[in-house]
């Protein structure tokens, strides 16, 4: 990440007025916690934001009043609801205690002539230290060492005294100024690191997982199981990061994707070091020897051998089963998305041949809603081979684990099925259509569309109470995004000069 980002004038004069108001800050200091909270508030204009690299510090200061707050949010990871209860529940001193934060006054305008360091043992002259808010007081040359050491070491986001045994954390504005007078590009990574504290300890923030990455981060208001889109158009789940994926859970998708590995390799496997048997059919491994090979179940055998290599067998035909689905939605949506630009073609050419400022929006919005149920339908094979493989078969009877796995197929089908003859209307040569054809055309379009809609809604329904909602081991590590109908969120972006 580039690092002429992080500061500019604007910023300087940020920083220039956190100085001024430092003197202020013990008097007001509960009033900025409450400032803290309005300023959340305030920014919720959408559920989600993208933070670019040019309003990373507008969404920052969105959050934070003064330097002192800042360090109260960064040892609570920016969490201003943590913040205020601790405030409330257990008061002002515990709060700014375990956060380092210190109210004492301190000046240099007290102190005699020579000051004896303590660090490294000189007298050094009284405009030649410096006093933190802790009223410890130490020469600037080692505090400007100390904090070019915390700097390098990536500590410096909480930059603690130096004297002994002392938590309290450093004023930002004083180590920017002595560190900045050695070394200017070692001030700029200081300011980098407070920045980004911002997006890496805020549970609320992250990076956009792109890639190569856009510089992009996301924040949410609400909820973290949500699925959201970045500007720069990557769509992903904001719990684990990975592609949008409902309504498989987030655990039922890592192992999937764990399995698209160690199962593939399972087959190759088998296809490499097995055999049928010419007589009957059952699978013989060879695993060293010569090349005659006796089959255990035509001659003798052990029941043990032929049972596993049975039960793998058929392990693998369902998970072929579930993976060949996958892929082959998979491969329609790729397929599929290059629609888009062809359909908004044909409506350029029907409204050139008719002649009509008629709205075709409709034929767009199906295509978006064959988009969104595709993926669903993709997503929902992974989802009910590990739903139907391993959560129920600790929780349920045989009998009960068919009937919730027949509920759910009778769901996801009749949704695949009306999927699929939307897609078909989507690909007609609908520009090449009479007035009335076309009418006849939209009428159909967009009943399939709110059918597909419902029965989305139904399969969502379906997963989240009649199947996760029954687990009673596990059901509280498995949730599910709920639908949305309009498909995954889009951030809107922060402006940089108000961080709104």
């Amino acid at each position: 990440m580039e690092d002429d980002y992080y500061m500019s004038c604007e910023d300087e004069s940020y920083y220039d007025e956190e100085e001024e108001e430092e003197d202020n800050d013990g008097e007001n200091m509960e009033t900025d916690i409450m400032a803290i909270g309005e300023s959340e508030t305030k920014c919720v204009v959408s559920s989600t934001k993208v933070i670019s690299r040019e309003s990373l510090l507008a969404a920052q200061r969105g959050d934070v009043q003064k330097y002192h707050a800042r360090t109260l949010l960064i040892h609570y990871r920016w969490d201003v609801d943590k913040v205020l209860a601790v405030y409330v529940e257990r008061g002002k001193e515990f709060l700014y205690e375990k956060a380092g934060v210190t109210m004492a006054e301190h000046g240099t305008s007290q102190l005699s002539s020579s000051v004896m360091c303590d660090i490294c043992m000189d007298e050094i002259p009284a405009n030649k230290v410096t006093v933190m808010d802790c009223n410890h007081c130490f020469c600037n040359e080692c505090w400007t060492e100390h904090f070019i050491v915390k700097i390098n070491e990536g500590q410096s986001r909480r930059i603690k005294c130096m004297a002994y045994k002392c938590n309290a954390v450093c004023d930002e504005g004083i180590i920017r100024n002595l560190v900045t007078a050695r070394d200017p590009n070692l001030a700029e990574k200081f300011d980098r690191f407070l920045l980004e504290s911002y997006i890496e300890d805020n549970k609320k923030v992250k990076w956009c997982p792109s890639v190569p990455h856009c510089g992009n981060a996301i924040r949410i208001e609400d909820d973290e199981l949500i699925e959201v889109e970045c500007a720069c158009g990557n769509q992903f789940c904001f719990r684990c990061l990975c592609e949008a994926h409902s309504p498989c859970t987030c655990q039922i998708w890592e192992q999937w994707l764990k399995s698209l590995v160690d199962e593939s390799q399972s087959v190759k496997y088998i296809a490499v070091h097995t055999k049928p048997c010419p007589k009957c059919g059952k699978v013989v491994e060879k695993n060293g020897g010569c090349n005659l090979v006796a089959c255990h179940e035509c001659g003798r055998f052990k029941e043990e051998e032929v049972a596993n290599l049975e039960q793998t067998k058929k392990d693998l035909i369902r998970y072929n089963h579930y993976f060949n689905r996958y892929q082959a939605h998979k491969v329609s949506l790729k397929v599929e998305a290059t629609l888009k630009q062809t359909v908004q073609t044909k409506i350029y050419d029907l409204q050139e041949n008719l002649s009509s400022a008629e709205d075709y929006n409709w034929i767009i919005k199906a295509l978006d809603r064959l988009f969104l149920s595709r993926r669903i339908v993709m997503c929902s094979y992974p989802f009910a081979y590990r739903m139907f493989g391993d959560l129920l078969k600790e929780e349920m009877t045989k009998k009960q684990r068919m009937i919730k796995q027949n509920l759910f197929e009778d769901q996801q089908q009749h949704l695949e099925a009306s999927m699929e003859k939307l897609s078909m209307f989507t690909q007609e040569p609908f520009e090449e259509y009479s007035e009335k054809k076309l009418s006849e055309l939209k009428r159909r379009m967009m009943d399939l569309s709110t059918l597909v809609d419902n029965l989305c809604l139904k399969l969502f329904e379906c997963i989240e109470y009649d199947l996760l909602g029954k687990l009673q081991f596990s059901g509280h590590l498995h949730r599910v995004v709920s639908y949305n109908p309009n498909g995954v969120e889009k951030a809107s972006e922060i402006n940089s000069l108000s961080g709104l």
